[in-house]
């Protein structure tokens, strides 16, 4: 698996659903968010700005999540790929190779961007996070790693406000090559009640399978 595609699969993962009243920051929007949101799902497209401005890459799929640490992921377009973490492992299945990674998720989902959505509700122990102002009637937060060995810089997440209400509705992130993946969310639906089976993964039969299985 390419270091770039591994970057996006923590990416991804930033996906969430913030919960607040009409006189509350994005901040406390956000810590909301953590407390109240188990599970969700959404649609989303995804596409990557490199350093000039030019965009490449697009993509589109589905979403779902369920905290602490499992979450499904779903490319539709251009090719099929699914990206599933089940709280143990993390999965990376390509079905036009028919190839499956796996690998350990440990303690790399505290320091990621993962853990904004997936990990522990102690978030602030991992980033450093801040309100960044209102563009394009979007309400913005930033989020910087205190870990200084990660591949992102910073993870931007804008919420629309809503009847008082804070939903997702985009993501950026910048990595450390110049490149930032913006992310637009839709159908958003907060803790809806998931399937145990979807967050688990067994390799059709045939793929090849790299990485540490057990």
């Amino acid at each position: 698996m390419p270091t770039s595609a591994l970057r996006l699969i923590w990416l991804v993962l930033c996906l969430m659903w913030g919960a607040g009243n009409a006189h509350a920051s994005a901040l406390d929007g956000l810590r909301d968010f953590v407390k109240a949101t188990r599970s969700g799902t959404a649609g989303f497209t995804q596409m990557i700005v490199n350093k000039s401005g030019k965009v490449s890459n697009p993509a589109s799929g589905t979403f779902q999540f369920q905290r602490p640490g499992k979450f499904r992921w779903v490319y539709d377009k251009p090719y099929e790929q699914w990206i599933v973490g089940d709280g143990e492992k993390l999965w990376i299945y390509d079905k036009d190779l028919n190839q499956v990674t796996v690998r350990k998720l440990g303690g790399a989902l505290g320091q990621s961007p993962a853990a904004i959505l997936a990990g522990s509700d102690d978030l602030e122990k991992n980033f450093v996070i801040k309100d960044a102002g209102v563009k394009d009637g979007l309400e913005w937060l930033e989020a910087t790693p205190k870990a200084k060995d990660t591949t992102f810089e910073t993870v931007r997440i804008g919420l629309r406000r809503e009847g008082g209400v804070a939903s997702l509705a985009a993501m950026e992130l910048a990595d450390t090559f110049g490149q930032t993946s913006v992310l637009s969310f839709g159908k958003v639906e907060r803790n809806p009640a998931l399937a145990a089976d979807l967050f688990r993964f067994v390799p059709p039969k045939g793929a090849d399978v790299f990485g540490e299985e057990k």
